[in-house]
């Protein structure tokens, strides 16, 4: 049985099921047993980067990769808004307004911490129970509430020069810009944001386009990391295929702990292994409350809570034990 992790650089154009299908198809053709195979946050067919795909008890974890936080790199076109606050959308506001740098680094702590945010109409959400992008492409009117989401951090990562990012230095100015005085009015810009789950980049970069005065929507979305995955653990399309050609998984596959990083383990011995298996209660343990992952050897039993020295399994895992 195959357990584990698949980090795809999800190319632009591809939707999250697709890579999904495109990990189990791969599998298929590599003669490998049938798994449940699942992805850990969708990202849309128009962005792309870190899709992380769980295979077999690793799907246990992905509504908890849903909750992570997510890191983005997008750029902001000024001048003009859409309708789906991306390329995508039909032009629906114009400005004249460019921004300038300094404009923009002004206006990002506004933006940094806890905010709220109207989500975009073409968006997933259910409006009495229709998707709100079924309702807008359908031309109605569309009205999302305010959440309340968390950006940790958002700053300006380098300018874009003929449609690539590059590694600018933040002092130069954009193709494009229109230089006055000693500053530049930008046509865009690209920025890093480390955001909350339920974030919407698209809604993000709304916002900060009107409060600099003008509009914008996004022609680059990119992610770099969600939860513990970032994208140097990530691979191409290209090389998901060679799976399907005879590859060994192994080479590609990140074992099921690695999307616990960021919890704490809890080395058990045999016993205790046996009695978390059976969902039973662990007392007396000197461990502060949280949540870890109980493990026996290199092998993880399951996800526990401790709280008060007492230990009770939240998600157990059904891996071959190899103490045994």
């Amino acid at each position: 049985m195959t357990h584990g992790w698949i980090i795809l650089d999800k190319p632009r154009g591809l939707g999250s099921t697709q890579g999904v299908a495109a990990v189990k198809r791969n599998l298929r053709e590599g003669g490998y047993p049938k798994v449940k195979v699942g992805h850990g946050g969708t990202l849309d067919p128009l962005a792309e980067g870190v899709l992380p795909i769980a295979l077999g008890e690793a799907t246990k974890l992905a509504g908890r990769m849903l909750d992570s936080d997510k890191v983005y790199d997008f750029t902001i076109r000024f001048g003009e808004e859409t309708d789906t606050l991306d390329t995508e959308g039909e032009v629906t506001a114009r400005s004249e307004v460019r921004p300038m740098r300094a404009a923009i680094e002004a206006v990002l702590p506004q933006y940094t911490g806890p905010i709220e945010q109207v989500p975009p109409a073409f968006s997933a959400l259910k409006v009495d129970g229709r998707r709100a992008y079924d309702l807008a492409r359908a031309g109605e009117k569309v009205a999302l509430t305010t959440r309340a989401v968390t950006i940790h951090s958002l700053y300006i990562c380098h300018f874009r020069e003929g449609g690539d990012l590059g590694s600018h230095s933040s002092d130069q100015a954009a193709l494009g810009s229109r230089v006055r005085g000693n500053d530049s009015e930008l046509e865009e810009i690209t920025l890093t944001a480390h955001v909350s789950k339920g974030t919407y980049i698209r809604s993000l970069a709304r916002d900060i386009a009107l409060a600099l005065g003008t509009v914008g929507y996004v022609t680059y979305l990119r992610r770099t990391k969600a939860g513990p995955f970032h994208a140097q653990q990530a691979i191409s399309l290209d090389k998901l295929n060679e799976i399907g050609k005879g590859a060994p998984l192994s080479d590609l596959l990140l074992p099921l702990e690695a999307g616990l990083d960021d919890i704490p383990a809890l080395h058990l011995d045999q016993t205790d292994a046996q009695a978390v298996r059976q969902g039973r209660v662990l007392s007396e343990l000197p461990q502060p409350s949280g949540l870890y992952c109980a493990m026996l050897d290199s092998v993880p039993v399951a996800l526990v809570e401790v709280e008060d020295g007492t230990a009770r399994v939240v998600r157990g895992f059904n891996l071959p034990d190899v103490a045994e």
